[in-house]
Parts: structure tokens; sequence; C-alpha cells
């Protein structure tokens, strides 16, 4: 089993940043991807990020060249770095980790971000 634990939201007004970090343990030996989500109310979970194992990064048009992923491999951590946070940005954000693209995602618990007008 893999586990996941994000941290790192909060309340902030728009224009703003917030980090957030998702900590990896378990059975994460042959884990290959890592991406961020994201839930608002009302709305279906929107995939938002992945990194790869490679390095290789990808993201939803709604979040490019405002949000940055990366992962620090000695400390089995994935952090989403999010500037000029907007208002449509406010969601529970969760961690998913899989083998490989299209497998199983093992999620976090997810963390609240709420970014103020």
């Amino acid at each position: 089993q893999v586990q996941l634990v994000e941290s790192g939201g909060g309340l902030v007004q728009a224009g703003g940043s917030l980090r957030l970090s998702c900590v990896a343990s378990g059975s994460i030996f042959n884990i290959n991807v890592m991406g961020w989500y994201r839930q608002a109310p009302g709305n279906q979970r929107e995939w938002v990020a992945r990194i790869l194992s490679g390095g290789s990064t990808n993201y939803a048009d709604s979040v490019k060249g405002r949000f940055t992923i990366s992962r620090d491999n000695a400390k089995n951590t994935v952090y989403l770095q999010m500037n000029s946070l907007k208002p449509e940005d406010t969601a529970v954000y969760y961690c998913g980790a899989q083998v490989v693209l299209g497998s199983k995602i093992y999620w976090g618990q997810g963390t609240q971000v709420t970014v103020s007008s």
C-alpha cells in the first residue's frame, strides 16, 4: 500500500501564492507517476498536474504558467507551487500516486485551498 499525506493548504488572497507538499510512504518503490488533483464543491475531481519518474511534467490548461510541480526523491515528497492564485482555484487539493498512467490511483486525504477575491 501507498500512503500519501498532503499539507500546505490555507486561505490566501487572489494573486497570492501557496506551496503544497505531499509526502509518500509505504510501497512506493514502483510508483512512477505523482500528480495533483482538485475538487471544488459540486464539481468532479479534476487533474491539475503530474510529474513522471523521469522528471517530465504536464499541466492542465487552467493552471499552466501559474503552477509548478516538482519532486524531492530523497524526501519522497512532491510539491505544487501555486502562484497568481485565483478564486476559481479554490478546492480541496489531493495528491495521487500511480504505478503507471491509467493504473489505480492512491489518494491522500486532501488539503483545502481557499482563494479570496
